[in-house]
C-alpha cells in the first residue's frame, strides 16, 4: 500500500509536471474582445493544448506555465477569410495563367495550393472558406491540413460552385469536338433537377459549404455580369439540397437580379454584391443574408484590367467603379457584412488589404475586425469552434503591433500566429 501510495503521488507529479507544459500563457498590452466589439487592457490569454482555458485580466496562470510576453500589442481572435481560391494565384498576365491552368498536372498544382495556404495562415488568418476548386484540390488541402501533413488554416471549402451552361462556373472555352462538357459532377447543371444532383456531388466528394452562380462573373469570357445564370426553380433547389445537409449556401452574385431571386430562394451570402440596388441590400438586412464583399480583388481586376481579353476587362472596370460605392452604402443601412477577398484573383496572403479598403469606405475599424472575427465565423456556423477569444474556444489567436482600432493598417504585420494551440508564426 505505501508502494502503490508512492506510486500515486508520483503519477500525480508528471501528470502536473507535463500539464504546466501543456499550457501556454500569452500576455500583452491590450485585447481585442470579439464579443463586445472593444479593446481591453491587459491582454491575458491562457492556452490548454488546442483550447482557450481563460482569457482576461483575472485568468488565474498555472504554475510552471510558459509565458509569451507580446509586449505593446494587441491579442485577436485568429481571423477568418470567408472567400478564397487556395488552387490558383493569377498574375499580370490573363493568357498565361489560362496557359498554365490547362498544362499543370492537379498533383503538381497541390502543391501550390499549399504554399497559399500556409502563406495566408502566417498572414493572420486561421479559417478560411474555399470557394471553387478544380479537380478536387482544395478537398485535399483541407483533409491534409485536418490530419497535420501540411500547415494551413482550417477550411471549408465548396468543391466545385454549381452552375448552369454558359454560366460562371462553366469557365473552360474549350469547344465539345476537344473536350467533354462539363457536367453535373463538376457543378454544371440545367433545370432543377440537375442542379440538384449537382449539389449532391459536391457532397459526395467532402464538400462542406456549396458555392453557386446566380450571376455571370467578371473573370470569364462568356457570361454577362448581370445576367441571371439560373433560373428561380434552380437557385431553390441548390439552397434547400444545400440545407438539408446541414450547410451554408453562398450566392457568387454580381448583378441585383440574381441577388434578389437568391435571397428569395434563402442564400445564406451574397458574394461580392457589385450593382446591389438599395432595396436588395435593405431585404438583406431584414433577413439576415450576410454580405461578403470582396473589395480587395475589385480593386485589383481595376487596376489590371488592361491585361485582360476585352470581354472581361469591360467587366472588370465596371466592377472596380461600383463595388466600392454598393459597400458605402451596406454599411450605411447596416446589412450583416463577413470579411472576404476572394483570395487567388489578388495574391494569397495579403488578405488584410481587405480591411483597409472597408474602413476607407465607411466601415469603423472595430467593426472591420468583427467582420473577419465573430461575424465571419457566424456566417461560416463555425461560432461555436472560433470566432472569439472564449473559455473552450480553439486555441485560434494572433497578435497584432500596437492598436488596431486605431491604425488598422497594422492588420497585415502580425507578430504572433497561432492555430489551434500551434504557433506558426511568433515565440516558437
Amino acid at each position: 500500500m505505501r508502494f502503490a501510495s508512492l506510486v500515486a503521488v508520483a503519477w500525480l507529479a508528471w501528470s502536473a509536471g507535463a500539464f504546466a507544459a501543456d499550457t501556454v500563457v500569452l500576455r500583452a498590452a491590450r485585447i481585442f474582445d470579439a464579443v463586445s466589439g472593444k479593446v481591453a487592457e491587459p491582454g491575458l490569454v491562457v492556452v490548454e493544448g488546442d483550447r482557450i482555458r481563460a482569457v482576461g485580466a483575472d485568468a488565474e496562470v498555472p504554475a510552471g506555465a510558459r509565458v509569451i510576453d507580446l509586449g505593446d500589442a494587441t491579442l485577436l481572435p485568429g481571423f477568418i477569410d470567408a472567400h478564397v481560391h487556395f488552387y490558383g494565384e493569377m498574375s499580370d498576365n490573363w493568357y498565361r495563367d489560362f496557359y498554365l491552368g490547362t498544362q499543370r498536372f492537379p498533383s503538381e498544382q497541390a502543391h501550390y495550393a499549399a504554399r497559399h495556404a500556409r502563406r495566408t495562415l502566417e498572414a493572420g488568418f486561421t479559417t478560411v472558406r474555399d470557394l471553387g476548386s478544380d479537380y478536387w484540390v482544395a478537398v485535399g488541402l483541407r483533409n491534409a491540413i485536418d490530419a497535420g501533413v501540411v500547415p494551413g488554416p482550417r477550411m471549408l471549402v465548396s468543391n466545385y460552385a454549381v452552375g448552369s451552361t454558359a454560366g460562371h462556373a462553366d469557365q473552360a472555352p474549350f469547344p465539345p469536338y476537344l473536350v467533354e462538357p462539363a457536367n453535373e459532377v463538376t457543378g454544371v447543371c440545367n433545370g432543377a433537377d440537375s442542379c440538384r444532383a449537382a449539389t449532391r456531388y459536391q457532397f459526395k466528394w467532402g464538400a462542406n459549404v456549396i458555392k453557386f452562380m446566380p450571376s455571370g462573373g467578371v473573370l470569364s469570357l462568356t457570361d454577362p455580369v448581370d445576367h441571371p445564370g439560373l433560373t428561380q426553380e434552380e437557385m431553390n433547389a441548390i439552397v434547400s439540397e444545400a440545407h438539408a445537409w446541414g450547410a451554408k449556401a453562398a450566392a457568387h452574385c454580381h448583378g441585383d437580379l440574381a441577388a434578389k431571386m437568391a435571397i428569395r430562394a434563402g442564400a445564406d451570402s451574397i458574394e461580392h454584391g457589385t450593382f446591389l440596388r438599395e432595396d436588395t441590400l435593405r431585404e438583406m438586412k431584414k433577413k439576415g443574408v450576410y454580405l461578403v464583399p470582396t473589395l480587395f480583388a475589385g480593386e485589383w481586376v481595376g487596376q489590371k484590367a488592361a491585361n485582360y481579353p476585352p470581354a472581361i476587362a469591360e467587366k472588370a472596370r465596371a466592377a472596380a467603379a461600383q463595388m466600392q460605392e454598393t459597400f458605402r452604402l451596406a454599411v450605411k443601412i447596416g446589412v450583416p457584412i463577413a470579411f472576404g477577398t476572394d483570395a487567388g484573383v489578388e495574391p494569397h496572403g495579403a488578405n488584410a488589404r481587405e480591411f483597409e479598403l472597408m474602413t476607407r469606405n465607411g466601415m469603423a475599424p472595430a467593426d472591420a475586425l468583427l467582420a473577419a472575427t465573430r461575424n465571419a465565423a457566424d456566417l461560416l456556423g463555425v461560432a461555436g469552434i472560433t470566432g472569439t477569444l472564449e473559455t473552450g474556444k480553439a486555441a485560434d489567436i494572433i497578435a497584432l503591433p500596437g492598436n488596431p482600432v486605431e491604425d488598422i493598417s497594422v492588420t497585415a504585420r502580425p507578430l504572433f500566429v497561432m492555430k489551434g494551440g500551434v504557433v506558426h508564426v511568433g515565440a516558437q
